[in-house]
């Protein structure tokens, strides 16, 4: 039995692994959509903020793991591991295929499939709480895309006035030297240090400038971090959900558990969150700073929002709407409309098919 609790933790951790790869996309694509990073230090910069989100979820989202352990979905509790290692396999699979292709998302989605396919098999469709699943997942899930395009558009022309100006300016890193003269230890010894916010004319300038930082970069970098942290902390408690029954069995607290699903959330995202941020950020629609800050801070906002009252939103639904709200603001004709479809396709067919995969893996692994 010890090795049967074991094997549903290594699934949970698989799964995490599976969500980084098709999800750190979602706090990043804008940095590099709109020329302000490179993929790498994008992903890596995403990277460890959503580590930090889902060792926080420890504290701060307890509700989710209880919804996303089937409580209330069900009639009555499912007995053994097999149950939450079926909504794994099942959610993980088509995860880890989207990831391998591309196509962005929504975690979320597949783990309430898989739930849903494995239940059926186990207590037969009529035992299914449907009501409860439309209230907590399938409603939220619905209204999140277009909630994020409705607030774009009402916070984009405010934010574009304002962050014009911001553009305008720079952090500029000073460093002023006396020059020794020949002969001595050192030719110039640094004698002030200083960082000061001045115009980008003045720090171009300026020969004392070391380094600079765009404002509007800087606070694009910031928001790129609140998205990422937001969404450790939104998605780590669903994934958590399905090997709480592992610490049970292996005599452990859910401690442990919560690092293991950062880490492996972190792994993924590492090496395998390329392929989604290529899509979200260059195949969808293009995007200046302004806009791709717009967009990570209304994720932020709703994703955020949603973790605090226990909501099971997709970040992938909201980031991504997000982005497609941008091309909607600016010209309906600069989005990619195939690769929107094929978006719009993967998210339609996450359900159904992670629930077959769940209930084809609960049919073969039952109540073991």
């Amino acid at each position: 039995m010890t090795f049967t609790f074991f094997a549903l933790a290594l699934l949970a951790a698989f799964l995490a692994w599976a969500n980084g790869s098709n999800d750190v996309s979602k706090g990043v694509a804008t940095l590099v959509g709109s020329g302000v990073s490179n993929e790498r230090t994008a992903v890596l910069w995403g990277t460890g903020w959503t580590v930090v989100g889902a060792l926080l979820a420890a504290f701060a989202t307890q509700g989710l793991v209880a919804t996303f352990s089937g409580e209330g979905f069900l009639a009555r509790p499912i007995a053994g591991p097999g149950f939450l290692a079926s909504v794994a396999l099942g959610a993980a699979a088509w995860v880890l295929f989207a990831s391998k292709t591309g196509l962005p998302v929504s975690t979320t989605h597949a783990i309430t499939g898989a739930l849903a396919g494995a239940a059926i098999v186990a207590q037969g469709a009529g035992t299914l709480h449907w009501g409860f699943l439309a209230r907590k997942a399938i409603l939220p899930l619905a209204l999140s895309p277009i909630a994020s395009i409705a607030l774009l558009y009402a916070i984009f022309p405010l934010l574009r006035r304002g962050l014009a100006r911001v553009d305008a300016y720079c952090v500029c890193f000073e460093r002023r030297a006396a020059i020794l003269p020949a002969g001595a230890k050192a030719f110039a010894i640094v004698i002030e240090q200083k960082t000061v916010v001045a115009a980008e004319e003045d720090c171009a300038a300026s020969t004392a400038v070391a380094g600079r930082l765009n404002v509007l970069d800087g606070i694009h970098w910031l928001s790129s971090a609140a998205t990422s942290f937001a969404r450790g902390l939104n998605d780590t408690p669903k994934i958590v959900a399905l090997g709480v029954l592992a610490s049970a069995g292996l005599g452990t607290s859910s401690a442990p558990l919560y690092g293991a699903i950062a880490l492996a959330m972190g792994a993924g995202s590492l090496i395998g969150g390329f392929r989604v941020t290529e899509t979200l950020a260059r195949r969808v629609t293009r995007m200046s700073p302004t806009e791709g800050f717009s967009a990570n801070l209304v994720t932020t906002l709703l994703v955020g929002a949603a973790s605090l009252a226990a909501l099971p939103v997709s970040t992938t639904h909201v980031s991504s709407s997000a982005i497609i709200g941008i091309g909607l603001h600016r010209d309906a004709r600069t989005i990619d409309w195939r690769t929107v479809r094929e978006m719009l396709l993967a998210w339609m067919v996450t359900l159904p098919v992670a629930a077959l995969v769940g209930a084809g893996a609960y049919a073969f692994l039952g109540g073991k």
